[in-house]
């Protein structure tokens, strides 16, 4: 199990790269090239960040991107949620059948305690925050 799988790390990391270059657009080429991410991965990252509305993405001669929020309104928990799917540590190792001991079970208490910490330490990161610009 990952916390933060590679497509989440490469968002992350694309976000970042244009959250410091402010308002400038920044384009695919550049990105490879300074954050070294493969350009095809990028490629589908920043299709699926536009979709979400985490981009605006340019086309054309003198096209890229630049944020579509401010970059203390992109979390973390966001990017997580757009390329893992929802949060989650505690899963049953049976996924299609409700594990008869699920109530009982001393490791999912232990496991769901341990998660909530895991989110409480998550949800407020942000790409700011990251850049240094913030508290955490």
């Amino acid at each position: 199990m990952k916390l933060i799988t590679r497509d989440t790390d490469y968002a992350m990391r694309a976000l970042i790269y244009a959250a410091k270059e402010k308002n400038k657009r920044v384009n695919v080429r550049d990105i490879v090239k300074e954050v070294k991410i493969p350009r095809p991965f990028l490629r589908k990252i920043v299709q699926l960040l536009n979709k979400k509305g985490m981009i605006k993405s340019y086309k054309g001669k003198g096209g890229g991107f630049t944020l579509a929020r401010k970059p203390n309104e992109i979390y973390l928990m966001d990017l997580i949620e757009i390329f893992q799917g929802p949060f989650s540590l505690n899963e049953c190792f049976f996924k299609r059948h409700i594990c008869p001991n699920s109530g009982t079970c001393f490791l999912n208490k232990k496991i769901t305690r341990i998660e909530k910490h895991v989110l409480r330490e998550l949800r407020p990161i942000t790409i700011a925050s990251l850049l240094g610009k913030e508290k955490n």
